[in-house]
């Protein structure tokens, strides 16, 4: 078997993303210095609580870097290897066969984020600087899984390690959030886990749980299932569950960002024939979009943040779909509006005192267009970072380069890791600080800023600026 080198020509650059030229690198490298080992504050992310509150060692490396990331599968998807092969939706599958297939096709996440991340991960936590080959690539599973089962790599042990102080998860209205009581309640873990909450199987009569969603909540209420008071009074009394626990936002994933206002008894209409399963496609989107509204009211009412993920059609293609199920790499962005969508909404609360709307896209020509100017007038509007396939190196800094110049720093969520894949949270976080400082640096040698400034903005960047928008 292939052995490791000791040293390798792919060790990490330490100056990895930094602009190139010296002199702005140098000031660069000095901005990333002072944020590199901050707290890592996550609002938004999908690692569950029952993985930190169970604390039991990662399976296995296939596991914990491939069948889990569907930024991963997908392209290995696509460049011919079967989700089932991958174990994708619990298909059955060999841990070191699906190892074997990643390695052989490597080279190709050269110049993706992935890519980026998953060599920094191998690196940092694993001594692992080789390029990842057929030849080598058992070894390296079996360095990695004799790793795993060491006690400093239990999800506890790498919590504290990655310096994490918020970690926001994604829940269910209907969760009981135990896993999230018994992290609260334990004086041995530190750190803080929020739930958070997502009722959009609850709100869009199209979503293919939403009748037993619905159903649900009215068993939980006591109330009769078309019974469109109840229905509303449910959600507030979940979300008042959520609060308790320690929730600060909440999280609406919808393929367009459309609201409107119907009166009570049109909205009571629809949510009948909803829930009897007449409800036509016009109808759907008009109830949809009157729900997003009312969600928009019950922050006001709550406090809980608004968080807006729009822009994906998910589960493209149908026969993946029906085979593996949601969220295994099929999503798609498309075009996304939000001046006109949003203004309904935005009449009503976008000057309400306390109310928090953070708006993330998918589609990069949005945020000079639109989220950016919305920023820049309603103290309500917070400009959500890049996310999903935005969030990125190059994406990230056009990102940048297409709010600053009309919302400023300080009018953006920070940087939101959105993963599922716990430790890549480190190597997400560190790749926004260092571009983050690079754009800084080009400000500060252009005499745009100065260096005093540039270093109050970096630490904020990360520190303040989240807090500010999530309310922590």
């Amino acid at each position: 078997m292939t052995s490791l080198s000791a040293s390798s020509t792919a060790v990490l650059d330490p100056d990895r993303l930094l602009p190139v030229d010296d002199a702005t690198r140098a000031t660069a490298r000095e901005l990333y210095e002072m944020v590199a080992a901050l707290p890592i504050i996550s609002p938004h992310g999908h690692v569950p609580a029952a993985l930190l509150a169970a604390d039991v060692p990662f399976p296995d490396p296939a596991a914990l870097f491939i069948t889990e990331d569907h930024y991963v599968t997908r392209l290995l998807h696509a460049s011919g290897v079967s989700l089932a092969e991958l174990g994708v939706g619990g298909k059955s599958c060999e841990p070191r066969f699906v190892w074997r297939a990643f390695a052989e096709r490597w080279h190709e996440f050269t110049g993706t984020a992935s890519g980026y991340w998953l060599a920094g991960e191998f690196a940092s936590l694993f001594g692992i600087h080789d390029e990842l080959t057929p030849d080598n690539a058992d070894l390296v599973f079996d360095i990695i899984s004799d790793r795993l089962a060491l006690p400093e790599f239990r999800p506890r042990a790498l919590f504290d390690r990655f310096g994490i102080d918020v970690l926001a998860t994604t829940d269910d209205p209907l969760d009981d959030l135990a896993d999230h009581r018994a992290l609260a309640d334990d004086p041995a873990f530190r750190g803080r886990v929020l739930p958070t909450f997502r009722p959009d199987a609850y709100l869009d009569p199209h979503a293919s749980a939403f009748f037993e969603s619905v159903e649900r909540l009215a068993a939980w209420s006591g109330s009769a299932v078309d019974d469109y008071d109840a229905y509303l009074q449910g959600l507030e009394a979940r979300r008042a569950h959520f609060i308790q626990h320690g929730a600060v936002s909440a999280d609406h994933g919808v393929r367009e960002p459309y609201t409107v206002e119907l009166d009570r008894d049109e909205a009571a209409r629809l949510y009948r024939v909803a829930v009897a399963g007449r409800i036509t496609t016009d109808e759907a989107r008009a109830f949809s979009g009157h729900m997003l509204l009312q969600s928009a009211a019950m922050s006001v009412r709550d406090g809980l943040v608004m968080t807006l993920h729009p822009g994906v059609y998910r589960n493209h293609s149908e026969e993946t779909f029906l085979a593996h199920g949601p969220d295994t790499g099929h999503d798609i962005p498309i075009a996304t509006e939000f001046t006109r969508n949003l203004r309904p909404l935005l009449q009503r609360f976008g000057t309400a005192p306390g109310f928090h709307l953070v708006l993330f896209t998918v589609d990069e020509t949005a945020y000079s267009r639109e989220i950016a100017p919305l920023a820049g007038f309603y103290p309500s509007v917070f400009i959500g970072a890049p996310w999903w396939f935005l969030d990125a190196p190059d994406a990230i800094q056009r990102f940048r380069a297409s709010t600053t110049e009309t919302a400023g720093f300080y009018r953006g969520s920070g940087f939101i890791d959105d993963t599922r894949a716990f430790l890549s949270i480190p190597a997400r976080h560190d790749t926004a600080r260092r571009l983050d400082a690079g754009f800084l640096a080009r400000y500060v040698r252009e005499g745009r800023i100065t260096l005093a400034q540039a270093e109050r903005i970096a630490v904020d960047l990360v520190d303040a600026v989240p807090r500010k928008a999530f309310k922590l």
